[in-house]
């Protein structure tokens, strides 16, 4: 006897808890950075390699990614893709181990190899499970615990991996050589219980969708049209070209200010925290994007999705400004208040990037994938200006990139006539 698949919504919650883990992975970065510069004794520039690597890997992988799903479906990517970052996640125990920086950061790659699968299959996935008229609402709610989990993973594991008190330069410098070792092995083994623990959650949400029985979904489009066109055709749509460039600087801006923020809060003339406290204030960043996607999606029923986006990108920039030219408190809580203008950014320059591109939108969907490589560069590039010129004045990177975000919303984004008449695919069950 045939077992029934499960219904769209167990699918849906199912779905939407991968969404969670993933958007908290992502989000202890933030939290790997502050940690691993002082087990390691690194500059801004070399501590933000940790991004480079995670981000770089989504412009290595997307398109082996798409190729993935395109051979074996959504619900099977979905699975590797889990495995694939459980193993990443396991890594982090011999990297802590030796200790290892170049092994931390094979960890972070494979990890985001895996993410990046997921990333690729699960958004249209979700989107596709069930009726057309709601796959906006759907993505949405995904989204929404995307950013839940980048909330809480920092507010509950990031002080277990900060728990130990970090030394400054002069105290490290102070130390023997013996006792500096023993404190780079104790600082550098706080990471593997937690990834341990998240590695363990990945492989039980593998087994958990691929012993239920969840829709198994593909997206096709007519195989004569699939051979005939090509990325440089997606390309030629002005709106995806400044989309894709949208979304580099997009993810690169939330990335870089999430990587300081720790380092940022804990200088005397800003907050004066400790690196443990400092972490459990990321959840007013990431918290406020979480909060800014529900209220962005009951204003977008009233108020056009791109002026929105470009009200969004502009007190972004102003409050980088305030956070620039400002001490204390001022500055602490303007930067993190950013969090909440960064909540409709991604989701609707993406939507708006992919819009009349028809049998074209796989395409245009892992051009816009590869482009989170922003993630890799923009910090790296903050990174190295803060080494020069300080950490406050260096937000001035993600400044010029929010400046940009408010064009694309207002003219950027516009599709022309020709752009407008291109046709969806058809959607079709895979058995």
């Amino acid at each position: 006897m045939k077992t029934r698949e499960l219904s769209s919504p167990v699918a849906i919650a199912i779905v939407s808890l991968i969404f969670f883990a993933w958007g908290g992975m992502t989000s202890l970065n933030d939290v790997l950075i502050p940690h691993l510069k002082a087990v390691f004794s690194m500059n801004y520039a070399q501590t933000m390699l940790i991004q480079f690597t995670f981000f770089g890997a989504y412009f290595l992988m997307s398109l082996p990614s798409g190729a993935i799903v395109s051979r074996i479906g959504y619900k099977p990517s979905i699975v590797v893709g889990l495995i694939t970052a459980a193993i990443g996640a396991a890594l982090f125990y011999p990297a802590a181990r030796l200790p290892s920086y170049n092994v931390f950061l094979l960890a972070l790659f494979v990890l985001a190899s895996g993410i990046t699968l997921l990333q690729v299959a699960a958004n249209p996935y979700i989107s596709l499970l069930g009726p057309a008229a709601t796959s906006h609402s759907r993505l949405n709610l995904a989204q929404a615990l995307n950013s839940l989990g980048t909330t809480v993973f920092p507010f509950f594991i990031g002080p277990l991996i900060l728990s130990a008190a970090v030394l400054g330069a002069d105290q490290l410098a102070a130390l023997s050589p013996d006792a500096l070792e023993a404190y780079r092995t104790t600082q550098a083994r706080s990471v593997q219980v937690p990834y341990l623990l998240l590695a363990g959650g990945l492989v039980a949400m593998a087994i958990l969708v691929l012993v239920l029985r969840i829709p198994s979904l593909k997206q096709g489009v007519d195989a004569g049209e699939e051979r005939h066109h090509s990325y440089r055709h997606a390309l030629q749509r002005a709106h995806l070209r400044w989309g894709v460039i949208a979304i580099f600087l997009y993810v690169g801006a939330e990335v870089a200010i999430g990587s300081f923020l720790i380092n940022y809060m804990a200088r005397p003339e800003i907050g004066g925290l400790s690196e443990a406290t400092a972490s459990r204030y990321l959840v007013y960043y990431w918290g406020g994007a979480m909060v800014g996607r529900f209220i962005g999606a009951a204003l977008m029923t009233v108020v056009d999705a791109r002026k929105l986006l470009a009200l969004c990108a502009v007190v972004a920039a102003v409050l980088l400004a305030i956070t620039m030219g400002t001490k204390g408190n001022v500055a602490m809580y303007s930067v993190l208040a950013i969090g909440l203008f960064n909540s409709i950014m991604f989701p609707t320059i993406f939507t708006s990037a992919i819009e009349g591109m028809g049998s074209l939108t796989g395409k245009a969907s892992s051009l816009l994938v590869m482009a989170i490589v922003g993630g890799a560069i923009v910090p790296l590039l903050q990174g190295m200006l803060a080494d020069r010129i300080g950490i406050q004045p260096a937000f001035v990177l993600p400044l010029l990139c929010y400046a940009y975000i408010a064009w694309y919303g207002l003219r950027g984004s516009r599709i022309g006539v020709v752009e407008a008449t291109t046709t969806q695919a058809p959607l079709r069950a895979m058995h």
